[in-house]
């Protein structure tokens, strides 16, 4: 069983009188697909991103069981005047509940809300959950505000309150040390990791203990970060037992690692070295199998470098499929 919970969908269409500021996808004379057309994103969608039918075919072809579909990433435009954000979710919802019926069994929807007005962002949660949304994706960052800060508590507070799950996609920020060409690569690991961070570190997660989060790309270099966080909390290496007098930052309750434990991450850092280290550190009870399908190939066979590792089946298992539902909050299967 393999469940690949980083893959993503766009809408086939949109209404003809939405806002001059809504996508548009574009028909492609003698092609299946369609281009979208975003402010400065224009991206040519294969027929696999809005078709059902498709989407389940293309799964059996690369041996995936079902799939968390969340929107792509550029439809989180938080730019947006907030009543064109909360439209342009409202839609994007609806037509992700629509491609999920086509299988609800293969398909689990992620929905998305307008994170610019955080009123509305909280408000919207119900009619996800309404809609059979298993929850929803944001953006790292808001506007350049991490989703840890505190303004954004009252949102996960009712993600929690709801039972929804969250999916946190690393966006790219603006950032004047790293040339244009770094966006896509470095400054989305960077996005990860503030991200995370930021959740730990404004409260968040203290104060949500049962909410459902994971990072895409693992969270990029968070987990990198952490062993230093620990030390600083614990003043020891290698995760021994506390020595208060020699942390820097030492206070009762749960440890940076201990936070970072209840998030989930997905697997796509593209090295089995890589992935043996966040497997090793956050547990494989929190690792989960992404792809980023269809905006980039899946490996052939799908998982191959998770399956390379010669992990015992029981991790195996939780990270295939075990996890997913578990993030998701459904019955396994």
């Amino acid at each position: 069983m393999l469940v690949d919970t980083h893959a993503h969908l766009l809408p086939k269409d949109y209404p003809a009188d939405a806002p001059e500021c809504f996508p548009k996808m574009e028909p492609i004379d003698g092609d299946t697909a369609r281009t979208l057309l975003f402010g400065n994103t224009r991206f040519k969608a294969r027929d696999v991103f809005f078709e059902g039918e498709r989407r389940v075919e293309a799964m059996a072809e690369s041996g995936v069981d079902a799939e968390a579909v969340s929107p792509m990433p550029p439809l989180l435009r938080y730019d947006l005047p907030a009543a064109d954000g909360l439209s342009l979710a409202r839609h994007v919802n609806e037509f992700t509940a629509t491609l999920c019926s086509h299988d609800p069994a293969k398909l689990l929807g992620l929905g998305m809300v307008p994170m610019q007005d955080v009123d509305a962002a909280t408000k919207e949660l119900s009619a996800v959950k309404d809609a059979g949304l298993k929850g929803v994706e944001i953006a790292s960052n808001v506007l350049g505000v991490s989703v840890g800060d505190e303004r954004f508590l009252p949102f996960f507070q009712e993600v929690q309150r709801l039972d929804l799950a969250v999916f946190v996609h690393a966006m790219p920020a603006p950032i004047d040390r790293l040339p244009a060409s770094g966006i896509g690569t470095y400054v989305v690991g960077i996005e990860g990791a503030l991200a995370a961070a930021s959740m730990i570190l404004g409260g968040t997660a203290a104060k949500c203990p049962d909410l459902r989060i994971s990072f895409s790309h693992a969270a990029g270099g968070f987990p990198l970060m952490l062993p230093r966080a620990q030390y600083f909390w614990s003043g020891v290496w290698n995760e021994e037992p506390p020595v208060p007098e020699r942390a820097f930052a030492y206070e009762e309750g749960p440890s940076p690692l201990d936070y970072a434990r209840r998030f989930y991450y997905d697997s796509m850092v593209f090295d089995r070295r890589a992935l043996r280290y966040v497997i090793d550190l956050l547990g494989h009870d929190r690792i989960l199998v992404g792809s980023d399908f269809p905006a980039m190939p899946r490996e052939d066979p799908a998982a191959r470098t998770l399956n390379s590792l010669g992990l015992p089946a029981d991790a195996l298992a939780d990270i295939t499929h075990r996890n997913a539902y578990r993030f998701l909050g459904i019955g396994e299967g």
